[in-house]
């Protein structure tokens, strides 16, 4: 008698650190199930704060891994960006070929962390849609009968545009130095976006103010 019992706790012990197949013959975990799970009820936590950190995801492998909620909300967070110059100080620029990129040095919040200082110029991570907005002042510089204009370049291509002349009635310049392009912009990801001033000048002079010149890009899909 003494030995069938040691026979079934020998047994028993065995079985508690084998690993479990259902549906599979090779098991690679300890409870390893191809197929359907179904849990019929739970007890709903009390602990929020636990709660906040024990998040169940399958990776690609069919294994359950706990990660914070955090971790999942950041895995497909959407673009939100708004940028501005660092200075309020006039931002002289230099056009070649009748254009010019928008230096835009300071970002307020990138959500996506896609726009880069250096070389001012946005990358996206996901595939989209786009609302994209640039706004820029100039200053007393840009006379009259010029052509003053910004623009939304992608991958090197301008594709929106606000361009036009300044205008005078009695000799004064009666044109908004603000110019503005607004637009819904389709991306795919590695994509590039950045802004340029066009104009018939060799040398533009735009405001450094952040409530003047400043850009916003968020995705809304």
């Amino acid at each position: 008698m003494k030995n069938c019992i040691l026979i079934i706790l020998f047994l028993f012990t065995t079985c508690i650190y084998a690993q479990v197949g259902i549906e599979t013959t090779n098991p690679t975990a300890t409870l390893d199930i191809n197929g359907d799970l179904r849990i019929r009820s739970t007890t709903l936590t009390t602990n929020l704060t636990a709660a906040k950190d024990s998040i169940i995801v399958v990776d690609n492998v069919g294994n359950s891994k706990r990660v914070s909620s955090k971790t999942v909300v950041n895995s497909y967070l959407k673009t939100v960006i708004k940028g501005q110059f660092s200075s309020g100080a006039l931002v002289n620029l230099n056009l070649l070929s009748n254009r010019v990129k928008i230096p835009f040095d300071l970002i307020q919040f990138d959500a996506n962390s896609e726009f880069n200082t250096t070389t001012n110029t946005f990358t996206a991570k996901q595939d989209g849609i786009y609302a994209i907005k640039i706004q820029i002042k100039s200053n007393s510089t840009v006379g009259v009968s010029t052509n003053f204009g910004v623009a939304i370049t992608k991958n090197g291509t301008i594709i929106n545009r606000n361009s036009f002349a300044n205008i005078s009635v009695l000799s004064t310049n009666v044109t908004p130095p603000v110019r503005q392009v607004e637009s819904l912009i389709e991306l795919t990801t590695g994509d590039t976006v950045i802004f340029e001033i066009v104009s018939d000048l060799a040398s533009v002079s735009i405001l450094g103010t952040s409530e003047d010149c400043f850009f916003t890009i968020q995705q809304i899909r």
